[in-house]
């Protein structure tokens, strides 16, 4: 089978590949949808998933997530789709159990490839407690793939990114960095190792540490950012979210890429929707909003719970971190602060 780096083959990659949030805001807000007094969540707060009610203490969570490759070696790109598709149960606070499969495959790649992409795929929903059960397939000319996630979980455990109360500590589960690491590496100025094992890392154990504790609201941080994630929860809350940017913890060579100018197309529409809506100190550097703006993919989970709980939950899990905390309703929705 002929080597081929599937990164050539696409534009963008990743969640960096994600329709930028304002166009997106624009062609869904205020968008006419039929009612059902079962679907507890929808789009109208940009929250992770669909929640509908199973009228037996069930809820069922839906989502759907496939984007173009940011790695050449198929089986890689098919682990870290499959896990950034299963994050979004998890950001529910839900267990994945089922899967379909979505692919756009150009048709002058080997079909060894695709095979070896559903492979990846497997391994890591194996490793979920997860069953791909069937999908569909299109010809396309740059290479896609992802996955529509069912899980469930007890209705009165269902996480939203609604409900974070002033006082809330905010964690994180991941490091940041994984756009602007990512982007070096297709220009070939890294192997980003760390970034692509972080990527293919699920949040199955981050979203099972915080078993016994408060969470008030919970999101995943993906293609929009830290800073897009972060006010989606906040706004949709009626608070601010305020973020020590001492705190966050970025994978090593991410400040170093952004200094060099490594920086996906990404953080530029975030940042254009988002800029009213996040006070920065202006003393911030261009490479330090850089790194605030950038998209992730496969990111980690941002909770929003009391300082009791946060205290517990980075004791159990060592991955995650506090990066700020949540105030009363103020002039921006999102605070950064040094």
């Amino acid at each position: 089978m002929e080597k081929v780096k599937l990164t050539s083959l696409v534009r963008s990659s990743g969640c960096n590949a994600k329709l930028p949030p304002g166009d997106l805001h624009a062609a869904l807000d205020d968008l006419r949808q039929k009612k059902s007094e079962y679907l507890i969540e929808g789009f109208e707060s940009s929250d992770d998933a669909l929640v509908y009610d199973l009228a037996d203490g069930r809820v069922l969570i839906e989502t759907v997530d496939f984007f173009p490759p940011m790695v050449d070696d198929p089986e890689v790109f098919g682990e870290i789709a499959a896990a950034n598709a299963l994050s979004d149960i998890y950001a529910m606070g839900g267990e994945p159990k089922i899967a379909m499969s979505l692919m756009c495959f150009p048709s002058c790649l080997d079909i060894k490839i695709m095979r070896r992409i559903m492979e990846g795929a497997i391994r890591k929903t194996e490793e979920a407690g997860v069953v791909i059960a069937g999908g569909h397939t299109l010809s396309d000319r740059e290479p896609k793939f992802g996955l529509a996630v069912t899980g469930f979980a007890d209705k009165d455990s269902v996480w939203t990114n609604k409900g974070a109360k002033a006082g809330d500590s905010i964690v994180l589960t991941k490091k940041l960095g994984v756009g602007l690491l990512m982007t070096a590496h297709k220009a070939g100025e890294t192997e980003a190792v760390e970034a692509i094992a972080q990527m293919r890392k699920l949040n199955k154990e981050a979203k099972e540490n915080a078993s016994g504790l408060e969470i008030h609201a919970a999101t995943d941080v993906t293609g929009f950012s830290l800073i897009g994630h972060s006010y989606e929860a906040a706004y949709a809350s009626g608070v601010s979210a305020v973020i020590s940017f001492e705190r966050l913890r970025y994978l090593e060579g991410a400040e170093e890429a952004a200094r060099y100018g490594f920086v996906p197309e990404g953080r530029y529409t975030n940042e254009d929707y988002l800029q009213d809506k996040v006070s920065i100190p202006s003393d911030f550097s261009t490479a330090e909003r850089d790194m605030l703006f950038s998209p992730e993919t496969s990111g980690g989970l941002l909770l929003f719970m009391p300082p009791e709980d946060a205290a517990v939950y980075i004791k159990r899990f060592s991955d995650a971190f506090i990066i700020g905390h949540v105030v009363e309703k103020q002039d921006y929705p999102v605070i950064v602060t040094r």
